[in-house]
């Protein structure tokens, strides 16, 4: 099971991104910034892209991207440590 960094720029204002964020919710994840989630999958790069994708409008931005190193500054001990798990 691999990590995978996922970032969004939402640009539709008050569009509702419920079923995103109940998506993301799916995966065992960590949610350290606002735009930026760090997910477990067995799932390829461009198989969550695709997933994540019909969850929001065509206008929006996705980025997903394998996690192999990391390092990070004032995140909560919790979420260190669930980086830090394998």
């Amino acid at each position: 099971m691999a990590k995978y960094v996922i970032n969004y720029d939402l640009r539709k204002p008050g569009r509702n991104y419920d079923d995103l964020y109940k998506t993301l919710n799916s995966y065992d994840n960590i949610h350290p910034m606002e735009s930026c989630w760090i997910i477990k999958s067995f799932n390829s790069t461009s198989y969550i892209r695709d997933h994540l994708k019909t969850k929001i409008d065509t206008n929006d931005k996705l980025f997903v991207s394998e996690l192999n190193d990391w390092a990070s500054f004032n995140l909560t001990q919790t979420e260190v440590n669930w980086l830090r798990q394998s």
